[in-house]
């Protein structure tokens, strides 16, 4: 648990004294211009935010989780390793995007096909990591043993790198409102913890050695993005950017995939699959049959449309993500349950 503390802990102060500095030391650089994505009308004439949230909580999530090995003596693990590789390399393509938009002044970086093609290849490069590094079975599971589904080589490297590109780009769509993806990565990677540190707890039922290292991570990402909150808030000095936003997607799809919670990712992520969707089915609809369902995709911005206020959505997308991890939290300890007490 000290651990657990030291990583969170650790994590949260240093984001939230590096990321104003960064903002500061920055001056004129060109990734202190705003990078809002499309954004109703309303909110066209928004100031400027510096895009440093996402380096300044990757900086602190790696100091966390260092700190947390220098309190006691514990080895670093391979899961772990992967999970912070994952989400570095995720940052460098989220900087790239960022940059390229914060230079040309526009809400546009990369194109949409370099963007996805650059995730899908760290994807699959994780997911070969994952098998012939690091080990991992090709069963998919819910919560380790409910709802297991065994799947060829092939098959889980396809689920894998979809996964990981899939949830970078939904927390990616999420981005843009102040504070709304920094609010609930932090409590989706502090269900991740918990869970971890429970599989930690029970070895006998669980056998994943690696559980507590993971653990760290997950907590200093929690610890990292409620660092980053305090300055992202409503009104927002900074802004969590690309570099944040893909980190975050990719590394929370990482952290469920190496502790075999696969399922269980669609609902700890819920609110990101939502934001996902409706992206997907305003597209799919109006190709289609050229109709919108939504006043504007992503859906946090079809409600801000209807009249929302901004920190309204952003509460209640709160809760949402909230509710989510609280499901998923329910659903593994019932599945524990059923496994300790049987």
């Amino acid at each position: 648990m000290n651990l657990l503390l030291a990583s969170g802990g650790v994590a949260l102060v240093v984001a939230a004294t590096i990321i104003p500095l960064l903002a500061r030391g920055l001056g004129r650089h060109p990734l202190t211009h705003s990078i809002g994505r499309d954004r109703p009308l309303a909110d066209a004439t928004s100031a400027p935010t510096p895009a440093v949230g996402g380096i300044g909580t990757l900086v602190a999530l790696i100091v966390g989780y260092l700190a947390a090995h220098e309190v006691v003596n514990f080895p670093i693990s391979r899961p772990a390793v992967l999970i912070l590789a994952t989400a570095i390399v995720a940052s460098g393509i989220g900087f790239v995007d960022d940059l390229i938009r914060a230079r040309n002044r526009r809400s546009v970086g990369l194109s949409v096909t370099t963007k996805l093609a650059a995730q899908v290849l760290l994807g699959l490069a994780f997911s070969l990591l994952a098998l012939y590094w690091v080990h991992t079975t090709t069963t998919l599971s819910l919560t380790r043993y409910s709802f297991a589904l065994s799947l060829g080589t092939g098959t889980w490297v396809i689920w894998s790198t979809a996964a990981v590109a899939l949830f970078a780009s939904a927390v990616d769509l999420t981005d843009g409102m102040e504070g709304l993806a920094s609010g609930s990565a932090a409590g989706a990677f502090m269900c991740v913890a918990i869970i971890a540190f429970w599989q930690y707890r029970y070895p006998s039922i669980y056998h994943l050695n690696s559980a507590l290292d993971v653990s760290l991570v997950a907590v200093g990402f929690a610890g990292g993005y409620l660092g980053l909150l305090w300055w992202n808030a409503e009104p927002a000095t900074v802004a969590m950017g690309s570099t944040g936003s893909l980190s975050v997607g990719s590394a929370l799809a990482a952290a469920c995939i190496l502790l075999r919670l696969d399922f269980l990712l669609l609902i700890i992520g819920g609110l990101y699959l939502i934001v996902l969707l409706s992206v997907l089915i305003q597209m799919a609809s109006f190709r289609l049959f050229r109709y919108r369902p939504f006043r504007m995709a992503p859906i946090q911005y079809h409600f801000e449309v209807l009249g929302w206020p901004e920190s309204t959505v952003i509460v209640r997308f709160w809760i949402v993500a909230a509710l989510c991890s609280a499901l998923g939290l329910g659903i593994f300890y019932g599945d524990w349950s059923l496994q300790h007490f049987s």
